[in-house]
């Protein structure tokens, strides 16, 4: 057993995706398996209308979506998303660990001091 057998029960996961008006899906991060090669393909615009989404769960409960109103996510955007929206969700649970990935919205220094205020260690 690990030193910490609650391990999974304080991670709260969390993404982002960019989803294209034109019905794409930004790929970068999004993995589809399937049982057979597809034999088709689709093109789309390269710079369509699109609609950023961040989303959150963990083993007690899936967070609301929550939609940029830009269409680029900064990292000032994603900071106004965690103080207001997410952190104050987090607010009342005692022991947690924030998951998020390497996007360079998450390495921006206002949002890592943030992070590092409220989440110290």
């Amino acid at each position: 057993m690990s030193s910490d057998d609650h391990f999974l029960e304080k991670v709260q996961f969390s993404d982002k995706v960019t989803f294209h008006v034109s019905s794409s899906v930004n790929g970068r991060n999004v993995r589809i398996w399937g049982s057979e090669k597809p034999h088709a393909y689709v093109q789309h615009q390269h710079d369509s209308p699109k609609v950023n989404v961040f989303c959150a769960i963990s083993s007690q409960k899936v967070y609301d979506p929550f939609f940029f109103a830009e269409e680029t996510t900064t990292g000032m955007t994603y900071l106004d998303m965690l103080q207001v929206w997410l952190m104050p969700q987090l607010q009342n649970i005692p022991t947690f660990i924030f998951q998020q990935d390497s996007s360079p919205t998450h390495f921006q220094c206002e949002v890592r001091q943030y992070l590092n205020t409220v989440l110290p260690g």
